[in-house]
Parts: C-alpha cells; sequence; structure tokens
C-alpha cells in the first residue's frame, strides 16, 4: 500500500524579477485507494506541487515521504521508473511510435524482453478500454480520448501505483472527460492507486474521494466526499 506524507514543504524559484514562494509549508497525506483533487486558480502552486511529488524538484524546506522513504534522500530517476508516473494535458506520447510502442517504451527502459513487454502493454491497453484497432496506430490517428487513454496505460505499464496527473482532461470533450475520470477512480478504487490530479476541472472536482485547494501556495484542509 502506497503512502505519501507531505511534510511543511515549501519551494521557492527566483524569476527575471523576483522570488515565487509557489508551495508555502504545505502538510498533507495521501493514501492508496483514493482519487485526490487538487483544485486552485492558476498561479496557485498546483502544479508546481506535483512537480515535487513527481520527484521532478527538492522541496526547499521540508520533506515528501513514500513509503517510508524521503524521496530527497533517494535516486529520484528510479522513483520515477518505478514508484510514479505523471500524465499530462498535452499527452505527451511519442509521434513515432504505435500505442503499442509508446507503452511498450517504460518496460523496454527496464530491460523486459520484448515479447514479454508487448504482451504486457497489450494488457494495459485493453485495460483502459482500447481496442485492438488502436495497438498500430500513431497518436495523430487518434482521438484526444484515445491518445489520453493511451498515456495512461502506460504509466500503468511503468509499475508504480502512484499516478500524478496534470490536467488530464484539459484538452478532452465532456464525454470523454467523463471516460477518462471514471478511469482514474477505478485505478484508484478497483488496482489500489494514489491518484492525485491537479485540475480547473469541476466534474474531477465532484467525482474525486478527496478534494483539496490550493491558494497562494498554501493547500487547505482536505474535503473527503
Amino acid at each position: 500500500m502506497e503512502r505519501i506524507i507531505v511534510e511543511n514543504v515549501s519551494y521557492s524559484y527566483q524569476n527575471k524579477y523576483q522570488t515565487i514562494e509557489a508551495v508555502k509549508q504545505v502538510s498533507c497525506t495521501f493514501e492508496s485507494g483514493k482519487l485526490y483533487a487538487v483544485t486552485g486558480e492558476s498561479g496557485s502552486g498546483k502544479s508546481t506541487f506535483l512537480s515535487l511529488l513527481a520527484g521532478l524538484d527538492s522541496p526547499k524546506e521540508g520533506r515528501i515521504i513514500v513509503d517510508g522513504e524521503d524521496i530527497a534522500q533517494i535516486d529520484r530517476d528510479a522513483y520515477r521508473r518505478k514508484q510514479v508516473s505523471v500524465v499530462y494535458q498535452a499527452f505527451h506520447l511519442f509521434p513515432l511510435l504505435t500505442a503499442w510502442e509508446n507503452v511498450m517504451y517504460p518496460l523496454e527502459l527496464k530491460g523486459i524482453p520484448r515479447k514479454e513487454a508487448k504482451k504486457k502493454a497489450a494488457e494495459c491497453l485493453e485495460e483502459v478500454g482500447l481496442s485492438e484497432k488502436i495497438l498500430n496506430q500513431y497518436p495523430k490517428m487518434m482521438s484526444g480520448g484515445e491518445q489520453q487513454r493511451v498515456a495512461i496505460a502506460r504509466a500503468m505499464a511503468a509499475g508504480g501505483r502512484i499516478l500524478l496527473a496534470d490536467e488530464p482532461t484539459g484538452n478532452l470533450d465532456t464525454e470523454n472527460e467523463e471516460n477518462i475520470v471514471g478511469l482514474l477512480l477505478k485505478l484508484a478504487h478497483e488496482k489500489d492507486y494514489v491518484v492525485i490530479v491537479v485540475t480547473h476541472n469541476p466534474l474531477i472536482a465532484e467525482m474525486a474521494d478527496v478534494r483539496m485547494t490550493m491558494k497562494d501556495g498554501k493547500m487547505t484542509a482536505a474535503e473527503e466526499q
């Protein structure tokens, strides 16, 4: 069971004109089996906070502990390969790889034989509801909803049980929004993932198990729904 403990985390950075205090003394806990929606206005610190959880940046103060380990003290590249995956609004699929090959990619990075990687990738694509006809299509041949499903399948294939999503429905129509939110809930409730979604989308906020709000770098108390 994955558990993330955030202890008094702060993060700031310098732009051309000033120091930006993006995250300020945030403390919270995330547990597997739940979908968390982190909402807030643009510039509130949501995406920076997600980057800290992903190990893409390190806190200036405080700690982020995953399964008892401070991620600032471990190999963060290994952490991202083995424990955490990030899904983005823009999908970030490799344009010259098919759906199958996109999902196989993290498996092959781990040294898994191609035949085994291909089988696992097909299973992940099936789990996100994509038919066989999609497997050999390139991203430009897919709809936005299909591309996002491939991105989620790739995250699943990586093997971690922490899924971070930054505005995952931002480029989708209402029907596909609902499908993607349903899929994220399924991963949390049936596969025991920790799913943390940064979003402006009220649908995700309403359907999430826990709603959190950031304002001026600070996190409000979590609201169980």
